[in-house]
């Protein structure tokens, strides 16, 4: 699956909110990290909305930079750990369906023994 990429000029058009210091900051930041290309760098989909929810989050909750850093790290975090459950969810389903109850009953097990 191909991502589709866009100039600067074209993101810009997409995030009307956002001016071209901002996101030059951004991208020095590395908040985003360009694509370069022969006709200059280029923003994936993926880019596009982490530029959007770095607008929400500055504009509605008044996130400095550092505050902007963290929240950005933790989110990187969360998208990480879904992948790795994904990932742990669709290997559980390929095994065979007494592993798959054995693991169901260890997993509760664990959580009543986590709920303390």
């Amino acid at each position: 699956m191909t991502s589709r990429h866009y100039t600067l000029t074209e993101v810009l058009h997409r995030l009307p909110g956002m001016g071209q210091p901002q996101l030059d900051h951004y991208i020095r930041a590395g908040v985003v990290v360009p694509v370069q290309s022969q006709t200059g760098p280029l923003l994936r989909e993926l880019d596009i909305a982490r530029l959007n929810l770095v607008m929400e989050l500055t504009e509605g909750y008044h996130l400095d930079d550092e505050a902007l850093t963290l929240v950005l790290s933790l989110v990187d975090q969360l998208h990480g750990l879904r992948g790795d459950m994904r990932a742990m969810l669709d290997a559980v389903a390929r095994e065979p369906a007494e592993t798959r109850l054995r693991l169901k009953t260890a997993i509760r097990e664990v959580r009543v023994v986590l709920r303390g």
